[in-house]
């Protein structure tokens, strides 16, 4: 019988890019009320903290196993920005144009030489609100931030990304193409392998 799953997100696309990548463990992954995500409160200073207390919240409400996702961009040239902070970098509501076009015009005067930035990913799995032994899967992707967007594909940051050795933004990618390479896709990889093992 296929398991439920609370996904702490209300973000469809992040559901539709994490669901392929959870398939061979027969789970169902059950997206909680947008309003219940909007009222939980990410005080952590690190992907893994914010993860945690995203999972704890939902498996708490839900009563089901959770998996919450925290992620971001981190540009070099900015000491790490956006960060945690990336989803609502230009303020809230979280607003995926205007967090791009924010990140551009704090960038105009940096080089191209030195625009390196990579997406990083925490996966947490609780198996119950007070489980002390979480599952965590960490993945990162490098890559560099565009002058200009570039595609359709994809949300958030993924216009800007670009991928020197596909020549391509994560944008212009597939969405299978991007589940085979992304910083979520490495993070979901190691979660699954933990997962199968537990």
């Amino acid at each position: 019988m296929t398991a439920k799953v609370a996904l702490a997100t209300s973000n469809e696309g992040k559901r539709a890019e994490l669901a392929p990548l959870f398939e061979e463990l027969d789970i169902e992954l059950v997206l909680p009320d947008a309003r219940l995500m909007s009222e939980i409160e990410e005080s952590g200073l690190t992907f893994i903290e914010n993860a945690l207390i995203k999972a704890r919240a939902v498996s708490a409400i839900t009563q089901l196993p959770a998996i919450a996702d925290d992620s971001g961009l981190s540009v070099n040239a900015l000491d790490g920005k956006p960060g945690i902070h990336s989803a609502r970098y230009a303020g809230t509501p979280s607003d995926a144009l205007r967090n791009n076009e924010k990140l551009l015009a704090t960038m105009s005067d940096v080089p191209d030489r030195e625009r390196e930035a990579s997406f990083q990913c925490v996966l947490v799995y609780l198996r119950h609100p007070d489980d002390p032994v979480p599952l965590i899967g960490i993945g990162s992707w490098e890559g560099e931030i565009l002058r200009a967007p570039r595609g359709s594909q994809g949300f958030g940051y993924d216009p800007l990304f670009f991928l020197p050795s596909l020549n391509r933004t994560a944008a212009e990618l597939t969405t299978e193409e991007k589940n085979a390479i992304s910083h979520r896709a490495k993070a979901a990889k190691q979660l699954v392998a933990k997962l199968h093992g537990s």
